[in-house]
């Protein structure tokens, strides 16, 4: 490994001892951020915690993708204020108004200090109220604001988005969330242990085997277990599985905001033979209960194996044939092409990840930056493309459907032998490990800290939507407001996996 003054590397999934990881004063943990953003790198977590030496202690957690590098540092604050790192670097702004509302720590200079979730904070006499807050406005003759949600018409969940408007123009976008915080992360700390599966699982319905390997990983790095290689491609298989099953309902979805029905009816039922491939290797369609730690909860004897892998071929072939419909008609990309763009600089500036970086120029996939299981000796192919446009962040999804298909088919044919579950011990007192996993909407961040009888301390989860929403506000500058659902729904971003 590299070295860097003052920080620690560190690998996906490692652990480290809390006493390793360097410490100093906020303006030269600020100042490395800035440089090795500007290098390329990003942030993956700005976490805080109230720590025993001081009043309180935040963890800077960069990505540096080319080396495979996580790279961590500590900084003590004297009292609860810290010089705001925001107007030079977008992407901690959402981090910084976390802190100030959680744990009462103010980014002093920060240019929107709101807040992100409306907790209740120790202390406080009452929460604030959810969703009243200042909103942006831009003035000027004719300009118009338009309110959306947070109640919805469509059976979705709550989210308010507010425009700014020149007649059918969006000036700016702001979107606002927060409207059903659940309290996760406190319920992984302080929660019966019993049941912090149960809550991985259900940090976003949709990416259960996601957040549940994330959270797996951390506790294994923690306990320093290792899951034999057939656990590992069984987890591969059904993370590709959860990939394939979304991504085949998204295009569906973005074929039906544009009125294109054929391709929106195929795909619905498509998604549901992903999903009923799962539950055909665990036995529920979103794939609860099959990750646990030390490995997974059921094994795939050889005939389900090839009676999956046969199925698994079909649907493909059908899913090739609705996707091809979409790029085939003149219609459908007229409305895709050029419209919803994210350009490469912006996707830098804000840090996004996953499908959406990918789709505007960024070569950002955790299974080949930092690849863990399965991943460190069978690796797919990293699509990517330039345009950032609606187009881009579809057709990337039929790329990645292809190969997650052949992926899987893969390991489906050649599992190899062994246990499916191992022993874990304890984990490791006053330690802490990050945990990264590609999930289909990109980098799943879970960061769990030990204490010194080795529970669990402190739990931080990261999902991409986190990193993304403001991706999604910048791509609707100059577009017409009529395109705010295709471009919503190109990115797909959950509600429920950012406000935990």
């Amino acid at each position: 490994m590299s070295a860097r003054a003052g920080w620690l590397p560190l690998r996906n999934a490692a652990r480290t001892p809390l006493d390793a990881i360097p410490r100093q004063p906020w303006q030269e943990l600020a100042a490395g951020v800035l440089t090795a953003v500007a290098r390329g790198e990003r942030v993956c977590a700005l976490v805080g915690w109230r720590g025993s030496r001081s009043g309180a202690e935040l963890l800077a957690v960069l990505a540096d993708d080319e080396a495979g590098l996580l790279w961590l540092a500590l900084a003590e604050l004297e009292g609860d204020a810290f010089a705001s790192l925001t107007p030079e670097c977008p992407q901690v702004h959402l981090f910084e108004r976390e802190l100030w509302e959680t744990l009462g720590l103010r980014p002093l200079g920060h240019p929107w200090l709101k807040p992100v979730r409306f907790p209740q904070r120790p202390g406080m006499d009452g929460a604030p109220e959810i969703g009243v807050m200042d909103f942006y406005r831009v003035e000027g003759e004719e300009v118009h604001e338009v309110a959306v949600g947070p109640v919805h018409a469509g059976v979705i969940e709550p989210g308010h988005f507010r425009f700014q408007c020149h007649g059918e123009e969006v000036l700016h976008l702001e979107i606002s969330l927060g409207y059903q915080h659940r309290g996760v992360e406190r319920a992984l700390v302080e929660g019966d242990p019993r049941r912090r599966l149960h809550y991985a699982e259900t940090l976003a319905g949709d990416t259960s085997v996601g957040h549940a390997l994330a959270c797996v990983q951390a506790l294994e790095g923690l306990a320093g277990c290792q899951p034999s290689p057939r656990a590992d491609a069984v987890r591969g298989i059904a993370l590709e599985l959860e990939r394939l099953a979304n991504h085949t309902g998204d295009l569906g979805a973005l074929a039906g905001d544009v009125g294109f029905l054929p391709t929106a009816a195929f795909c619905g039922r498509l998604r549901g033979d992903w999903l009923n491939l799962t539950a055909e290797l665990c036995g529920s369609r979103f794939g609860r209960s099959l990750v646990r730690p030390g490995g997974v909860g059921f094994d795939l004897d050889p005939e389900r194996a090839e009676r999956m892998r046969a199925r698994m071929h079909a649907a493909l072939r059908d899913v090739a044939d609705a996707a091809e419909l979409l790029w085939t008609t003149p219609s459908v990309m007229s409305r895709f092409e050029s419209t919803g763009v994210l350009s490469r600089q912006d996707a830098v500036s804000l840090g996004v990840v996953g499908l959406v970086a990918r789709a505007s120029g960024l070569p950002r996939d955790v299974r080949a930056s930092f690849p863990t299981g399965i991943y460190r000796f069978a690796q797919l192919p990293r699509a990517g493309w330039e345009s950032g446009d609606v187009f881009a962040r579809a057709y990337l999804r039929w790329l990645e459907i292809q190969r997650s298909a052949a992926f899987a088919s893969e390991e489906l044919a050649q599992l190899p032998a062994g246990p499916t579950r191992t022993g874990c011990p304890a984990l490791a007192p006053e330690s802490l490990c990050v945990s990264l996993v590609e999930g289909w909407r990109g980098e799943i961040c879970h960061v769990v800290r030990s204490d010194a009888s080795g529970g669990i301390a402190g739990y931080k989860v990261v999902d991409p939507s986190f990193h993304n929403w403001a991706g999604l506000a910048l791509a609707l500058r100059g577009q017409q407001i009529s395109d705010f659902p295709l471009c919503n729904k190109s990115f797909n971003l959950s509600y429920c996996g950012f406000d935990l």
